[in-house]
């Protein structure tokens, strides 16, 4: 009996930045050889030439022969989720229908054996849905990359910054320390994220409400409740440079859409009286922290009024959720049996 090869489709985001998407592209290619497969490129309606000027670099390179490559256009920004769905939802050009779908962003640049790492991994855990690579900089410094899901006493103790009570809830803080080693994690930033076709046909693809940051978070929780693993494949490494298409690192104030997705994340998985205790723990634990750093004559952190900012948004936005309740959690044994 013969076994036919996995197929791959690679998606890359592309939000005003074409040159270093091809970029991506052109690394993601190198390590695709021998692959069955193919990437889409998928512009974010850029609306600066990215989508005409990625389709010439692509046909002028040979890319597009033999449907390794394709560009499209998502014809509005609807986000780094909405994006993602488009290009995950127009499939491969053939018709086929791949196995494995792999994220990767357009300022990350696959190192060799990279995409074949999270490929073995993946066929080799029938119970992991999705695998994650090593991330680290030009530098070769390592990116935070693996988390823990975020919870009320993680809202506190990220808020608070103050060294015994980070001790005392050191298994509960949403930033985990890189590990050495291949380990199952929360969830993984999406920069570099292979995931199983057939989990994403269970629990659905990234929740489109979210514009940025949030929905990796939001959508490996999903699996983790439909019994599905996440896990962090140290072998697959990654190099990324980080924050290009959002900027930022050059912000001054955090953008509303941060807030909105953070309310999101906690009404739609835990309700809305948890998110607004997950707000008053926020809060709480920054109000403590400044009273620190006025006492030690420290400068703040945080971004200018940034409790302020939360606290208002959050009340504003809470007094028009009716009967908010958790995303029901379907029971893992189940949701295999309809696998």
């Amino acid at each position: 009996m013969t076994m036919t090869a996995p197929l791959l489709q690679t998606v890359i985001l592309n939000y005003r930045t074409p040159d270093m998407t091809m970029r991506s592209v052109a690394a993601a290619l190198r390590e695709m050889q021998g692959i069955a497969g193919e990437i889409t490129v998928v512009d974010n309606a850029s609306g600066d030439g990215s989508f005409e000027a990625m389709q010439t670099h692509a046909q002028a390179q040979g890319w597009t022969q033999g449907s390794r490559v394709r560009v499209l256009q998502s014809g509005h920004n609807g986000g780094f989720g909405a994006g993602n769905n488009f290009g995950i939802r127009a499939g491969l050009s053939t018709g086929q229908r791949p196995d494995f779908i792999y994220v990767l962003n357009s300022d990350a640049f696959p190192d060799p054996g990279s995409i074949r790492a999270l490929m073995a991994h993946l066929q080799l855990h029938p119970e992991t849905g999705f695998a994650g690579s090593y991330i680290h900089g030009e530098d070769g410094a390592p990116h935070l990359t693996t988390f823990r899901f975020p919870s009320i006493l993680s809202e506190f103790e990220g808020a608070i910054r103050f060294g015994p009570v980070s001790r005392l809830l050191k298994n509960r803080a949403v930033p985990r320390p890189t590990p050495d080693h291949t380990t199952r994690v929360d969830w993984l930033a999406g920069a570099s994220m292979m995931m199983r076709r057939e989990v994403l046909d269970q629990i659905g693809l990234f929740d489109e409400v979210f514009f940025l940051y949030f929905e990796e978070t939001d959508l490996c929780l999903r699996a983790h409740r439909a019994g599905f693993q996440t896990v962090f494949v140290r072998d697959s490494e990654v190099t990324h440079i980080g924050s290009v298409s959002t900027g930022m690192k050059e912000w001054k104030r955090v953008p509303g859409y941060w807030f909105d997705s953070r309310l999101h994340y906690f009404t739609k998985n835990h309700g809305a009286g948890y998110a607004a205790g997950a707000t008053m723990a926020h809060v709480t634990g920054g109000i403590l922290n400044h009273l620190r750093q006025l006492i030690q004559r420290r400068p703040r952190t945080d971004p200018p009024r940034f409790l302020r900012t939360l606290l208002a948004h959050n009340l504003s936005a809470l007094r028009h959720i009716r009967r908010a309740r958790p995303t029901p959690l379907p029971d893992p044994a189940s949701s295999r049996d309809r696998s």
